[in-house]
């Protein structure tokens, strides 16, 4: 085996180009396959990831029409203004598996502080607000119910507001900020978040008791939708259809909607824009399967054509091999060899390309590295398969060369 391994390897050195131009394709291919299924994978574990920042089975109705854009966001059409807290008490009490509810209200604000000013987005609503979307504060403390039930005028900031307006987040608890001329006490400062599948920056945003919004800033007696916590298990399958179900049964009653009108809310759920995304990315899996195939295809007729050849122009090292006791099937496995080594050879070579891309990818699209050792082991071995099936006829070939006719030349 060593032997014939020796021969291998001098042979491909002595034929080096026509060897890298029958690598070429495996390698092209083992990049296409495996690059695209980890680039593909690492995207799929950024969806999750993102999903999981939207709350713990998180179910939410928001007045009006909002659609899904290409990119997963959401995109609000015109807002209406009917829905109430009413609706979202009769959704807590009437739909099944809903653990914890919070209305909410979400505007654009000028917000000041003695430093600097910006537009921020307000979010307005109860204290349960943290536990629905698993968004706690870092730094000094949500609003509490008293604050809530007394219209308090007390914030919490987001990270990013927070630097924005002092600096350090440090700086913002205890301190005063404006909205329009009244006055705010910063209580608190939220965590690091970052988008969320909706595409909203969490890190952008400042928290404001619902009541305190709704009297003291808006005076207004609608809400832009309502927050649900959904039992485990609650946010799939047949359970999922029935809380959709019963929450549109419930607003559409509620919103004298006639049958035949269009819903004049949308029901959201983040595994909704999950699975946008993963459709979205089904067409990468395509694509990359596609391109890989035909990489693969040129490559194993690469080294076909190589070997064959490799076959006529060592005939006589053939005859001399068979004339000292070579056997066929030695001859066999020899040239199976030079094709396996030449399609593992750019199969590694591409896998380990594969993994420099994926690295350069995650590093700079902001996404988790991900390593399937499986797909590894397979692109690897698809590559040497191809490889043996491209040199078997190229291999029997120079099995069958009949020592006589080889001798007499």
């Amino acid at each position: 085996m060593f032997l014939n391994l020796r021969i291998a390897v001098k042979s491909l050195a002595v034929h080096k180009l026509r060897a890298i131009l029958a690598m070429l394709g495996v390698f092209l291919g083992a990049l296409a396959f495996s690059g695209v299924q980890h680039v593909s994978q690492a995207l799929e574990r950024k969806a999750e990831l993102e999903a999981e920042k939207m709350g713990p089975s998180l179910f939410a109705a928001v007045a009006g029409q909002v659609r899904f854009a290409r990119d997963g966001a959401l995109r609000l059409g015109q807002a209406k203004r009917n829905f109430t807290e009413a609706d979202a008490r009769a959704l807590a009490d009437g739909v099944p598996s809903v653990l914890s509810m919070t209305p909410y209200a979400a505007a654009s604000l000028t917000l000041r502080s003695e430093l600097a000013a910006t537009t921020v987005a307000i979010i307005a609503a109860r204290p349960e607000y943290t536990e629905i979307r698993d968004f706690h504060a870092e730094l000094g403390r949500f609003f509490d119910d008293a604050e809530e039930a007394s219209m308090a005028r007390v914030l919490v900031l987001g990270r990013d507001i927070a630097e924005r307006l002092f600096q350090r987040p440090e700086a913002a608890l205890g301190r005063v900020v404006y909205l329009g001329s009244a006055d705010y006490r910063v209580v608190g400062v939220m965590e690091k978040k970052g988008r969320d599948l909706a595409g909203d920056n969490q890190d952008e945003q400042a928290f404001l008791p619902l009541s305190t919004y709704l009297r003291r800033v808006a005076n207004q007696d609608w809400v832009t939708g309502a927050f649900l916590r959904l039992a485990p298990g609650a946010n799939q399958g047949p359970a999922l259809a029935a809380v959709e179900d019963a929450a549109r049964e419930i607003l559409r009653r509620r919103h004298h909607l006639r049958p035949g009108q269009a819903d004049d809310f949308t029901l959201l759920t983040a595994r909704q824009s999950q699975e946008l995304q993963f459709q979205a990315l089904e067409l990468v899996h395509t694509l990359g399967l596609i391109a890989s195939t035909v990489c693969f295809a040129v490559g194993g007729m690469g080294i076909l054509s190589i070997m064959i050849l490799m076959v006529r122009a060592r005939r006589l090292e053939i005859g001399i091999r068979r004339a000292v006791g070579g056997r066929r099937s030695q001859i066999l496995g020899q040239f199976l060899l030079e094709s396996g080594l030449m399609a593992g050879t750019g199969g590694t070579l591409g896998v380990f390309s594969s993994l420099a891309l994926t690295s350069a990818v995650s590093a700079f699209g902001n996404m988790p590295f991900v390593l399937d050792p499986l797909l590894l082991a397979g692109t690897l071995a698809a590559s040497a398969a191809i490889g043996l099936l491209a040199g078997s006829y190229p291999a029997w070939q120079a099995a069958r060369v009949d020592i006589l006719d080889v001798l007499r030349l």
